[in-house]
């Protein structure tokens, strides 16, 4: 069992470390596509706001019904929410007018 468990924590560390490059990756992405566009903080908040919901619906559809729509939320969110919070620290001192 102790050999299971180290395959576990050495599968979940990996996975982890995956998905913050994925994250760090699409932040730089957005960032690029945002610097320069002229978009005022409602616009942003609008942006993120449509995201995360785009976000949602595309879990809801690829999960088929296998988790509740409130897990479906919080998930998409938080994803979400670490790519907004990358995405201003690259764009810091342009969140007002990017």
């Amino acid at each position: 069992m102790p050999s299971r468990l180290a395959s576990l924590i050495r599968r979940a560390r990996r996975l982890s470390g995956e998905r913050d490059r994925l994250l760090d990756s699409l932040a730089r992405e957005w960032a690029e596509a945002l610097r320069g566009q002229g978009l005022s903080a409602e616009d942003l908040e609008e942006l993120w706001a449509g995201l995360t919901e785009e976000t949602v619906r595309r879990l809801r559809r690829s999960a088929d019904g296998r988790w509740p729509l409130e897990a479906v939320r919080q998930e998409a969110a938080a994803v979400i929410a670490r790519v907004r919070e990358r995405v201003e620290t690259v764009l810091y001192g342009q969140i007002g007018k990017v």
